[in-house]
C-alpha cells in the first residue's frame, strides 16, 4: 500500500510522530510536507498535493493533519475521487473504509494525542472496503454527484 502524509504547522508535530511510527512499522511513506515547522504556512499548500496524489492513484491512502483537521478535510475533498473525513475515534476510521471507501484520513494535531492518533491510523490502514451491494450503490451515487460537479 502506498501511503502519503502531509501537515501544516498545526499538525506538524503529530505528522512527524506518525511518519516515524509508520516507517518503524515498515511502511513506505511519501512525505508531502511540511518538512520544517513554519508557523506562517498554510494547510492547502501541503494537503492539496497529497490529495492530488490520492486522486491520480499515485498514493493509495493519505493522512492529512492540520490543527483541527477541518481545513485538511475541506481541501482534500476538492479533488475528484478523494473521500476524506475528519476522524476522532477508531470506529469511524475502519467503518469509513469498509462502507465508504475512505481514502484520506484527516486528523487534528491540536485535538487528539499521539496514542489515539496511532489507534485511529492503524484502524484506517488495516481496514478494507467491503464492496457490498448497498455500499457500492451509494458510492455510485456519490461518483455521479462528483462527476456532475467536476465538469
Amino acid at each position: 500500500m502506498k501511503i502519503g502524509i502531509a501537515a501544516d504547522h498545526g499538525g506538524f508535530t503529530l505528522k512527524q510522530q506518525l511518519l516515524h511510527l509508520l516507517q518503524a512499522e515498515g511502511y513506505h511513506v511519501t512525505d508531502f510536507g511540511a518538512k520544517t515547522l513554519d508557523q506562517e504556512d498554510d494547510y492547502p499548500d501541503y494537503i492539496a498535493p497529497l490529495a492530488r496524489a490520492v486522486s491520480t492513484g499515485l498514493i493509495d491512502r493519505g493522512i492529512a493533519v492540520c490543527g483541527s483537521g477541518v481545513g485538511a478535510a475541506i481541501v482534500a475533498n476538492k479533488f475528484k475521487g478523494v473521500r476524506a473525513a475528519l476522524i476522532t475515534e477508531t470506529y469511524s476510521a475502519h467503518q469509513g473504509v469498509e462502507h465508504d471507501e475512505l481514502n484520506l484520513l484527516c486528523l487534528g494535531g491540536r485535538v487528539i494525542g499521539p496514542e489515539l492518533a496511532k489507534e485511529i491510523l492503524f484502524a484506517f490502514l488495516h481496514a478494507h472496503y467491503s464492496g457490498e451491494t448497498r455500499h457500492q450503490r451509494r458510492l455510485g451515487k456519490l461518483e455521479k454527484i462528483e462527476n456532475d460537479s467536476f465538469k
